[in-house]
């Protein structure tokens, strides 16, 4: 070489972390009430962002909506730092819009998460009532968010409460029918007992004064704030915890109490999984979303990367790579001398495998556990008669 030759190339290995999708929900629902507000837009749609304090009435309009009900009793649940998105639906153009209305739902999803929005939610809040046919709409829009953009969320709908013309026992046969027989491990119901059951809930599943990892049934969480006046059914009989039990464990996610606390508490938020299926109970779902969300910028660098290879040395350096969200989320802290858990147990031998099916096709599997979570709880006491005090 006739002449010295210097070069420096930056590599980008890809190092950065990734944007924070928990906690984020996105509320979709009918805010017909304010067509002719000035503020809002019916003929297309709007995502808007808010946050703790944000002046509804001046992106939703004045006027009091089932929608702005359903946000307000989340952030009674949240803390000073909580973002969210909202999309209003229009059943009618308001006055001077020309064209069709912004109505359905799946559409508002699309528009939210498709380009230029482009937003990333962790969870998505239809604030109308649904029913049994609405249910596999729900999961696959949630299938379709993961396989079109690679958006991992679920979907939380309500059905309607006892408005009071039905009895308990009624009330419970018929919400039971809506979802009987239906495995979709994307979407949540939560009865409207309350009327403001799904935005509480909301509000307690992205508050960060919880984990992730946590059920909204943790006590230590507080009490839920929100919630409206308690119901009576047609006899003019109070809700009771048997009424909450049944429909918890007919995959409702439902308040509860203690008859010696109080305040309103919660059950787990249930989905529409089996219930002996790993994802009947949401938090299940939440740390392996959040897993998952870490794991695939790590495959997409991999995409044609030689490092990659199946000699002892890569396989052992790539199984401690993919090994790394997993050791992330598991890291706990202690605060005020209290430990508090990580979102899973740390990672083993074995939890993460690659395995060559052929020289550029390759599958890796990994296993994530979540730590234990006491829901019930016994206590035995004994009495010792015999013992002589020093």
């Amino acid at each position: 070489m006739p002449a010295p030759s210097i070069s420096i190339i930056q590599q980008n290995l890809n190092q950065g972390g990734n944007s924070d999708v928990e906690r984020r929900p996105l509320f979709i629902g009918l805010n017909q009430e304010n067509a002719n507000d000035a503020a809002t837009v019916t003929d297309a749609g709007a995502v808007h962002t808010i946050g703790k304090t944000t002046d509804l009435d001046a992106i939703l309009g004045a006027a009091d909506s089932n929608l702005k009900t359903q946000i307000e009793a989340a952030r009674a649940n949240v803390g000073s730092t909580w973002t969210a998105y909202v999309v209003p639906l229009y059943s009618a153009l308001g006055t001077g819009d020309i064209g069709v209305p912004f109505s359905d739902w799946d559409v508002a999803l699309e528009l939210a998460l498709g380009q230029p929005n482009n937003i990333k939610p962790e969870l998505v809040a239809l604030t109308d009532e649904v029913g049994t046919d609405d249910l596999e709409d729900m999961q696959l829009a949630a299938d379709n968010a993961a396989a079109t953009w690679a958006k991992l969320i679920t979907i939380h709908a309500p059905v309607a409460g006892n408005d009071g013309s039905q009895t308990w026992a009624d009330y419970i046969t018929a919400t039971k029918a809506i979802n009987a027989g239906v495995l979709f491990d994307r979407v949540h119901l939560v009865p409207q007992l309350h009327t403001t059951n799904l935005g509480a809930v909301i509000g307690r599943l992205t508050t960060e004064t919880a984990s992730i990892a946590d059920s909204p049934m943790r006590v230590k969480t507080g009490v839920v704030l929100g919630l409206q006046d308690a119901p009576l059914d047609a006899d003019g009989v109070a809700l009771e915890l048997d009424h909450i039990k049944e429909l918890s464990e007919a995959r409702f996610s439902v308040p509860y109490w203690y008859p010696d606390l109080t305040g309103m508490y919660w059950c787990d938020h249930m989905s529409l999984d089996d219930l002996t299926g790993d994802y009947s109970v949401y938090e299940n779902r939440r740390v392996v979303d959040y897993t998952a969300r870490r794991i695939r910028p790590l495959m997409v660098g991999d995409v044609a990367n030689r490092a990659l290879n199946r000699s002892a040395s890569s396989t052992a350096y790539h199984v401690q790579k993919y090994s790394q969200p997993i050791k992330d989320a598991a890291k706990g802290k202690v605060i005020g001398g209290e430990p508090v858990a990580g979102l899973v147990q740390p990672p083993v031998d074995g939890d993460v495998v690659i395995t060559w099916d052929s020289s550029t096709e390759v599958v890796l599997a990994f296993t994530v556990a979540p730590k234990d979570s006491p829901k019930k709880l016994t206590g035995y006491i004994t009495l010792d008669l015999n013992r002589v005090e020093a």
